[in-house]
């Protein structure tokens, strides 16, 4: 018989789907890697954290909903991946020797979890000439004069500054609440910035664990468990050109080669809604000015319109009630109601009949022809008629705009 599983809204870590499924129930445990206690009493009476593992629908993508980047204390402990056996050594120097073949003579290279710096040492023994910068709040120092560590979280701004040529992360993303949208902020700055910089991604993988039934890989400083198919689909979300995935380790770790970037139509975006802002913020101050120069000119205002729209122009722009108290309304489910945020008592239209405005507003532009017709046919009268279009209030009936139908 069909049913329909038990169904998780969650936004997923790896893809951003929306759906996910209950994925492993698990007894809240103390930190694994980072708690470090000092004694046996501390370590029985660590606090335990909740362990609420599901799984992501559509790109496999496995993470803890109950996890929160606060209860790890990154920047107090290092975080440590020990394994110094032959065959992982084996595919570390592979690693380095495909960066290696990828970089200029003089390369800026930068890793985001410096950790201990012998990854980022090893490869400035290959390029002697290069910048090499490590970015972690508990790294440690290395004895290679080469390294630049600097203890604090990497961010887009960096990018400006250091225009790196290469971008190593190796084991880092797998800790935070959302590595996707850390890609996607990283990839989307570079394109700003007209920069393409070669990226090299690690993380655990857990394609053995669920063909197995392991269950003691998922701990809670792992919030995000990436099979092989929601790496290569985070990848693919991010923007950026992915080059090349790829196993290591008897598929324990995936690893991917990157160019980051984002679409043009992502930048122009960003670049309209940046004009759009600047002109509201001018708007701001265009309107404000034009609604005191009404006050003190003595005229009578009023608002038509006491809510949705409306009320937002009310709030934006200042109209309070002590220099507007006049705001009416076509709907007499809201007379008798007072506007959110400014307090006016909201009447009903007919009301300006007996207390005629020399100025209405009409906030909701796309609304103005039908309000002017209704003002037209119940006989409300004002010499003026003003609706924002342009950054600055405008005179329906006299101004060129796109609300006056024909």
């Amino acid at each position: 018989m069909k049913r329909i599983p038990a169904l998780r809204s969650a936004i997923c870590s790896a893809c951003g789907h929306n759906v996910a499924v209950p994925f492993l129930d698990s007894p809240s445990q103390p930190l694994a890697t980072l708690a470090w206690p000092s004694s046996a009493e501390i370590a029985r009476n660590l606090p335990k954290l909740p362990l609420d593992f599901v799984r992501c629908v559509d790109c496999g993508h496995i993470f803890n909903m109950a996890f929160e980047y606060d209860e790890v204390p990154y920047s107090e402990k290092p975080n440590l991946m020990f394994n110094s056996g032959a065959i992982w050594s084996e595919f570390i120097q592979g690693v380095r020797r495909a960066m290696l073949d990828r970089l200029p003579e003089q390369p800026v290279v930068v890793e985001v979890g410096h950790g201990d710096g012998s990854f980022l040492a090893a490869l400035a023994e290959g390029r002697p000439a290069g910048r090499y910068i490590g970015f972690d709040p508990n790294g440690s120092l290395h004895c290679s004069p080469r390294i630049e560590l600097r203890r604090e979280l990497f961010d887009t701004a960096q990018l400006a500054e250091l225009k790196p040529d290469l971008i190593v992360s190796r084991h880092v993303l797998e800790h935070l609440v959302n590595p996707l949208g850390f890609l996607q902020r990283v990839s989307f700055a570079a394109e700003c910035l007209g920069q393409r910089p070669l990226t090299y991604l690690e993380t655990p993988c857990i394609d053995n664990a669920l063909t197995t039934g392991r269950t003691v890989d998922f701990y809670y400083e792992h919030s995000s468990h990436f099979t092989t198919q929601s790496f290569s689909r985070m990848l693919s979300r991010c923007g950026a050109d992915v080059l090349e995935v790829g196993h290591g380790y008897g598929g324990e770790v995936v690893y991917g080669f990157i160019v980051l970037g984002a679409p043009d139509a992502a930048v122009a975006t960003a670049h309209a809604a940046g004009a759009f802002r600047e002109q509201a913020e001018a708007a701001l101050d265009t309107i404000q000015g034009q609604l005191a120069a009404l006050h003190d000119s003595g005229q009578t205002v009023a608002i038509w319109g006491g809510t949705g729209k409306s009320a937002a122009f009310i709030c934006r722009y200042g109209v309070d009630a002590l220099r507007f108290p006049i705001v009416v309304d076509s709907d007499v489910k809201k007379i008798g109601t007072f506007v959110a945020g400014s307090g006016q008592e909201i009447r009903f239209r007919d009301w300006l009949l007996d207390h005629p405005a020399e100025v209405i507003i009409i906030p909701p532009q796309w609304r103005a022809a039908d309000i002017v017709e209704e003002m037209a046919k119940t006989g409300i009268v004002a010499e003026k008629v003003l609706i924002e279009h342009d950054s600055r209030l405008i005179d329906f009936h006299l101004a060129v705009h796109p609300y006056r139908l024909a």
